[in-house]
C-alpha cells in the first residue's frame, strides 16, 4: 500500500491518466530521443482520498536498470 507524500494516508492505486480528446494515453521512456524505444510501459496512478494528493509510478522497475 503507498502512502501519501503529503498527510500520511493510505493512497488508492492502480488509477489510470486518462487523456481527454485523444486515444493515445501515456508512454514513459527512459530515452526521449527514440520514438519507440526504451519504453518502460504505461504509468500508474495512486490517488490519496484524503487529500488529493497524486502520484505517478510504474509497476517493472526492473526496466529501469
Amino acid at each position: 500500500m503507498r502512502k501519501c507524500v503529503r498527510c500520511g494516508g493510505d493512497m488508492k492505486e492502480n488509477c489510470a491518466i486518462k487523456v481527454e480528446g485523444a486515444g493515445y494515453g501515456i508512454v514513459m521512456s527512459n530515452n526521449e530521443n527514440k520514438l519507440f524505444g526504451g519504453r518502460m510501459g504505461h504509468p500508474k496512478v495512486a490517488v490519496c482520498p484524503e487529500c488529493g494528493e497524486v502520484s505517478l509510478y510504474i509497476e517493472d522497475v526492473e526496466k529501469l536498470k
